[in-house]
């Protein structure tokens, strides 16, 4: 589904067709083990889903250019096995499905650099294609007056429905404005984390305040759902 002019949808990622290039969010790699040292035990499947998810993606879009736009990995301190693991089996993976992969800082990824190093992967601040400018969104910063377009993460939107006395949460993107300029937030790539509730006042990312305009669009199984705008979408 179309969400933007040259920017399409595809699962939980986004296409930016005349670029090639493929965006996705929010992988937070090692988030089992992290876990597992707080005394919650789940099994260590995330990596293989993860791969799974990208290898459905490729079946759709060949990029030449893949970009993680922060928190590709998960502890926010020292760089745990599993990061390293999960980490460099998921480049190597990447790398021969694009000509090019760009790692975007975000705020779990205070140590992925070290990683991505050994691989001879960058990882920067932002990175602006075209009018477009991409950012985790955990911050503010300075955007010029060439960008038209931002992308972000970090907010894990999500939205829950109910079906008479059933509830579910699915993750959806967000498109709306900041200062005059097109906003998409983008949900997580995380197969554990559904994300937070739209509905919810509390905001993760300083970019969003009141986002009872933006619109919603739903991702399903099969297909993604054009739902309007938040401010419209009964709150049963």
């Amino acid at each position: 589904m179309q969400i933007s002019d040259n920017i399409e949808i595809v699962d939980l990622s986004l296409w930016i067709k005349d670029k090639q290039t493929l965006i996705t969010t929010d992988i937070h790699l090692g988030l089992e083990e992290s876990m597992h040292l707080k005394g919650i035990m789940v099994p260590k499947q995330q990596s293989e889903l993860i791969i799974q998810s990208f290898k459905k993606i490729f079946t759709k879009v060949s990029p030449r250019t893949i970009i993680i736009n922060g928190d590709l990995k998960h502890n926010f301190g020292k760089n745990l096995k599993q990061e390293w693991d999960d980490t460099l089996k998921l480049i190597d993976f990447l790398k021969e499905n694009c000509r090019e992969l760009i790692f975007i800082k975000g705020n779990h990824d205070n140590f992925l650099a070290t990683i991505a190093n050994q691989k001879g992967i960058n990882v920067v601040d932002e990175l602006q294609i075209d009018d477009i400018l991409l950012l985790h969104g955990d911050k503010l910063k300075e955007i010029n007056k060439t960008v038209k377009k931002i992308i972000i993460g970090h907010e894990h939107p999500a939205i829950s429905l109910k079906d008479k006395s059933k509830m579910e949460k699915f993750k959806c993107f967000l498109k709306g404005k900041y200062k005059r300029k097109e906003l998409i937030v983008m949900p997580s790539f995380n197969p554990l984390s559904y994300g937070s509730d739209i509905f919810s006042e509390n905001k993760f990312s300083p970019y969003l305040d009141n986002i009872s305009k933006f619109e919603v669009f739903v991702v399903g199984d099969k297909e993604v759902f054009a739902f309007g705008k938040v401010k419209n979408i009964k709150q049963d």
